[in-house]
């Protein structure tokens, strides 16, 4: 095999092949000859089924990374989409391997991201669900991938997020939770995981936690008592539970010594 001299040593990657699994000649190359070439056969290189090698070449050669989004490895094409001119990258919105997908989400504009909405795979809506503007995450808001509905959950504009408080994820569940205004709180108080419904007694108003402080769990009724009111905190002194009625006797303490402040 006639190849190009490195400059480098090799990385400690495998042997450089290419995506085919053929050996690399750098005589074949398009950069073969060229003086002002930084590449490096089992080092940086834009043809090297090692990602590592791809990544080196286009970090030291980022101006020619337009020249590679039609290259037919897949991988070459997803890192040159993290460098390549974003007015190139629309063509690959429709690329067939969702790794360039993926890197495109990353970049291209709005316009261009609202058309990978219905991505079939999971990685490149999380990456949409990342960057889309509020008005455009309606869409996703029952999106099929539980962690998509996450992301969306803690984006979409709060006029939205009651649309999602009855989502089958107690995850997507908590992300509305915490951005709920307190008033909206009571849609949870009969949420069937204790996480939900202890979220939302570290946020209620007063007079929903008056019905949390008789919630069947006791890591909600201790969080209730960790901000109840005297006569709230009074009643949880009597708790079964040990650690609710510490929690009640603390805030207790609490409140007595805010009312002997100056």
């Amino acid at each position: 095999m006639k190849a190009q001299s490195p400059k480098h040593d090799r990385d400690a990657g495998p042997e450089p092949l290419d995506h085919e699994g053929h050996a690399l000649d750098c005589s074949s190359c398009e950069r073969h000859g060229q003086a002002a070439a930084r590449c490096s056969l089992g080092h940086a290189c834009a043809h090297d089924r090692y990602a590592p090698r791809v990544e080196r070449f286009f970090r030291t050669e980022p101006e020619l990374a337009d020249e590679y989004l039609t290259h037919p490895y897949f991988e070459t094409r997803a890192i040159a989409a993290r460098y390549a001119s974003v007015f190139r990258l629309a063509p690959l919105v429709c690329d067939p391997d969702e790794t360039v997908r993926r890197s495109v989400a990353v970049r291209v504009p709005q316009r261009l991201l609202r058309k990978l909405i219905d991505d079939p795979h999971r990685e490149v809506r999380i990456r949409v669900a990342q960057r889309l503007t509020p008005p455009g995450l309606i869409a996703l808001r029952r999106d099929s991938d539980y962690y998509v509905r996450v992301i969306v959950a803690q984006r979409i504009a709060p006029a939205f997020l009651m649309h999602m408080a009855d989502d089958p994820e107690p995850e997507v569940r908590l992300a509305v939770a915490a951005r709920l205004a307190p008033s909206a709180l009571g849609v949870f108080v009969s949420d069937r995981e204790v996480s939900v419904r202890r979220l939302v007694a570290e946020r209620a108003l007063e007079p929903l936690l008056l019905t949390l402080a008789k919630d069947a769990a006791w890591e909600v009724r201790w969080e209730v008592a960790r901000r109840a009111p005297v006569r709230l905190a009074t009643q949880l002194c009597a708790d079964p539970e040990e650690e609710v009625r510490t929690a009640a006797r603390e805030r207790m303490n609490e409140l007595e010594s805010s009312d002997r402040a100056p």
